[in-house]
């Protein structure tokens, strides 16, 4: 039997997969043939999109929309108030469902409140997004961004924590967990 907290004021459409252990807190909708995966928490007054795909351990703070063409990884936070976007440019009085663009947000990164991701981007991995930063584009995995629009201001270890260079800006070193990055043609990988 399913372990799932579900707030009796929270509705939960037809045909939603929900995994063990996972809350959903007040006032929240998940639509028809959204899939959330086990461990994940979502907040106060959260929308999930049709056929909306959510990982395992992801947390959704409250008053979030995420829309359909949106595909959240493993163990993401999204922070309170975060605006996902799926047209570029929308008219009320024109239907542009045909035109909705994919997002996604890799597994482990952080989006921290109040930012806005603009549809058709990919956030990498162990990244780190700025509370009220504008994304534009692609994030690199490990990238440190912020500002509006968002722009890449150094790297962060799988911990969240900001890595130090050590040799040149192509070795990296995160003081809290002492784990050590390299930079390859501008992609950081973890050594170890």
């Amino acid at each position: 039997m399913k372990k799932i907290f579900v707030h009796n004021s929270s509705y939960i459409d037809k045909n939603v997969f929900i995994g063990d252990n996972t809350k959903i807190w007040h006032f929240s909708h998940i639509q028809s043939g959204a899939k959330i995966g086990k461990y994940c928490t979502l907040g106060q007054n959260v929308y999930i999109g049709e056929n909306v795909i959510i990982g395992n351990n992801v947390k959704i703070q409250n008053n979030v929309s995420v829309f359909k063409n949106i595909i959240i990884e493993d163990n993401v936070f999204i922070g309170p108030s975060v605006v996902f976007t799926n047209v570029i440019n929308p008219r009320s009085f024109i239907n542009k469902k045909d035109e909705f663009k994919d997002t996604i947000i890799k597994t482990g990164s952080s989006i921290g409140a109040n930012a806005t991701v603009i549809c058709g981007n990919i956030i990498g991995n162990y990244s780190l997004v700025g509370a009220a930063s504008v994304i534009t584009k692609n994030i690199l995995n490990y990238a440190l961004v912020y500002g509006n629009p968002a722009k890449q201001r150094g790297w962060v270890c799988t911990c969240g924590c900001k890595l130090e260079s050590i040799w040149k800006n192509e070795k990296f070193y995160c003081k809290k967990c002492e784990k050590k990055y390299k930079l390859n043609k501008n992609n950081l990988e973890l050594l170890y």
